[in-house]
């Protein structure tokens, strides 16, 4: 049997009292762009943080391929790339001596590197800066450079923090597309965006979590089923996480500014 590509199975995050993440199950599989929808402070980082084990959970597991990432980090870390929403990357390496680096850490071939390095680079119009030391990158250069980075292995499993944020809408699309290319090419990509427009417009599968709990989990077309009938995902996501009374009273406020 072909196992799910990702698994969390009872998977939870406290610190102290506070729970982060509580007890999340969930199966994506191969070849879907999965999007972990949520507002800011939902557990979307923390969950990603434990699913390429850089975070322990404080109960459950997380399975990459039907490997453990805690039992068995170092074989389960083969097959995924993370990109976090602020790339660590390291000021004085150039684009090219990055993917070089990153190159060397997975063994990939000389040969190998040159064509796929360029290649990458070529998708996010980054060849003529590909020589420039990344200090000198803005933050949506440095954020193609990482993207560039993850992809030169090849992954099973894409890992992706906000992804878009801080990229222009021209970058935004080039990544859209080439996320669809890789996915119907059998890649997995698990990526989190606080950006519904994102989730929408890119995800196969979107889970919505709210307060450490995933609340609804579905296609978009599940998740406009009969009681959310002809309402956008911006609607459904107020109403699920309860952001639609703090609409009201903001409309409220509004209305009372106006009648004044």
């Amino acid at each position: 049997m072909e196992h799910a590509s990702i698994n969390l199975s009872h998977l939870a995050k406290s610190y102290r009292k506070h729970e982060a993440v509580k007890d999340l199950n969930l199966e994506v599989n191969k070849g879907e762009l999965f999007g972990f929808l949520g507002p800011n402070g939902a557990g979307k980082t923390t969950t990603i943080k434990m699913l390429t084990g850089l975070l322990e959970p404080t109960s459950g597991s997380a399975q990459i391929n039907g490997i453990d990432i805690w039992k068995s980090p170092l074989k389960a870390k083969e097959k995924i790339a993370y990109v976090p929403d602020q790339p660590n990357l390291y000021p004085k390496l150039t684009g090219w001596d990055y993917l070089e680096f990153v190159a060397s850490v997975f063994r990939i071939p000389n040969s190998q590197f040159q064509s796929k390095a360029n290649e990458l680079l070529k998708v996010f119009s980054l060849t003529d800066q590909a020589n420039d030391l990344i200090e000198s990158y803005s933050h949506g250069m440095k954020q193609k450079i990482a993207i560039c980075g993850a992809l030169m292995s090849h992954p099973d499993v894409l890992f992706m923090d906000e992804p878009t944020v801080g990229l222009d809408p021209k970058s935004a699309r080039t990544l859209k597309n080439l996320l669809r290319e890789l996915c119907d090419g059998g890649m997995t990509v698990f990526l989190s965006t606080h950006i519904l427009e994102i989730a929408e417009q890119m995800c196969d599968r979107v889970g919505i979590i709210f307060e450490g709990d995933i609340i609804a989990l579905g296609t978009m077309n599940e998740l406009k089923r009969e009681d959310h009938a002809g309402e956008s995902l911006e609607d459904i996501f107020l109403e699920l996480t309860g952001g639609e009374d703090q609409q009201a009273i903001i409309s409220e406020i509004s209305d009372d500014g106006d009648a004044k």
